[in-house]
């Protein structure tokens, strides 16, 4: 029973965790992606591709947390 405890307690902490970077780097991304295409609204289609490649890259590690998340509850 502590032993199941403590592995739903590491899944839980690993999703909290590995959520944290990719929400901040999103962000961050996302409102400097608003600042420069405020400076320079002809490199707006430039801007959001990069942006949106940028932020799937960050959302894969928030993914590769929740899979390591669902490895961990389901092992015991």
């Amino acid at each position: 029973m502590e032993g199941e405890a403590l592995v739903k307690l590491a899944a839980a902490i690993a999703i909290g965790v590995g959520a944290i970077g990719p929400g901040l780097g999103i962000g961050f991304a996302v409102g400097k992606a608003m600042e420069a295409i405020g400076r320079n609204p002809e490199a707006e289609g430039a801007i959001r591709t990069t942006m949106i490649l940028g932020a799937g890259l960050a959302e894969a590690v928030a993914i590769y947390a929740f899979v390591i998340a669902l490895i961990l509850s389901l092992v015991i």
